[in-house]
């Protein structure tokens, strides 16, 4: 694929602040030596390209570069080194042409009006991306439909619950058709079925319009539902860019067998070892960790029938969480980045 594919790069972008200290920042200035304080630095040269009509889950624990990758690539900061363009435009150079490029949710921020109802909202926000009258009506109709927003257009945005707002800020975003949507946990704090529907939408506009979206989360079901390809950043620098199959097949080796016997559960000696390890015991039910890479499902599964009759067997795969919980506190070293 070649750069022009790459409507998002970056290349070795970092981003440094200096953080003053309360009680030496006088000192310092009298005695004419500058401004006190440290430099901390929150992005450490990162390098990505993402190709038209990806997602990207771009993810890190708390601190570890995500939202101030975005604020650089949406043009709010201007980096310390490196150089990035999306959809061409150099962000921090030509703010106001990335404007009609880019849409942006904050998950904690609200780009509504608070007092007026949301569908005024909506039309103040025609009127500052030029909106035709009838695209306006044509996406107006389209997002109305996506995200069930008639039964909320009237009401005033404070009125609005959590859900209905995500779904209306959403709706904004993407009023001017923009190629690409920036997404700062867009899920947080919503119920099921709130981040059902937003979901579902984000696949339907990627899917029918081919808008590339880059999505910071802590929500991993968020990732597991949206992304085939994830960027994981931690104190600032890339541990990991690929398909988020990868890290499941290479790294996700420790499978549950949850087994329910017709009686209560027979004795385990010789079922247990270094490889499989007992975590629940209760009642007829026995939940069994194993190493899928020294021993086979169809083998356990076997050795547990020869003691005694089962009722109900089930296997759950690796959980990303757990995988990605290893990979930031370090228990899995990667053997290289892939791309």
């Amino acid at each position: 694929m070649g750069q022009d594919d790459h409507i998002i790069q970056a290349r070795d972008l970092a981003k440094s602040f200096r953080v003053r200290s309360r009680n030496s920042g006088l000192a310092q200035k009298m005695r004419g030596l500058g401004s006190a304080g440290d430099e901390v630095t929150a992005v450490a040269g990162v390098s990505f390209a993402v190709p038209r009509g990806e997602i990207v889950g771009y993810i890190g624990p708390n601190g570890a570069g995500k939202s101030t990758t975005i604020k650089m690539l949406t043009g709010i900061l201007v980096p310390s080194g490196g150089e990035a363009t999306v959809d061409g435009i150099v962000p921090w150079q030509q703010r106001k042409a990335l404007a009609h490029r880019i849409g942006v949710v904050f998950g904690q921020r609200t780009q509504l009006w608070w007092d007026l109802p949301l569908i005024d909202s909506l039309e103040l926000l025609r009127h500052i991306y030029r909106v035709p009258a009838d695209r306006f009506r044509h996406m107006l109709a389209t997002a109305s439909e996506l995200l069930d927003l008639d039964e909320f257009l009237a009401t005033p945005v404070r009125q609005l619950s959590l859900g209905q707002r995500m779904r209306g800020d959403l709706a904004a975003a993407l009023l001017h058709e923009p190629p690409i949507l920036f997404l700062d946990e867009p899920t947080i704090g919503l119920d099921v079925v709130a981040k059902a529907r937003v979901r579902d939408f984000l696949q339907t506009i990627n899917r029918e319009r081919q808008v590339t979206i880059v999505l910071t989360t802590h929500d991993l079901a968020d990732i597991e539902h949206l992304c085939h390809r994830i960027i994981v950043i931690d104190h600032g620098q890339v541990l990991f860019d690929g398909p988020l199959g990868y890290l499941r097949d290479r790294y996700g080796t420790t499978r549950r067998l949850i087994v329910d016997f017709e009686d209560d559960v027979p004795g385990l000696d010789g079922i247990t070892s270094d490889t499989v390890r007992l975590m629940e015991r209760t009642g007829p039910r026995v939940v069994l960790a194993f190493d899928r890479t020294a021993q086979s499902a169809t083998q356990l599964i076997g050795r547990l029938s020869d003691r005694a009759p089962l009722r109900d067997i089930s296997i759950e795969e690796a959980a990303i969480e757990e995988i990605i919980r290893q990979l930031y506190e370090g228990q899995i070293v990667l053997d290289g980045i892939t791309s």
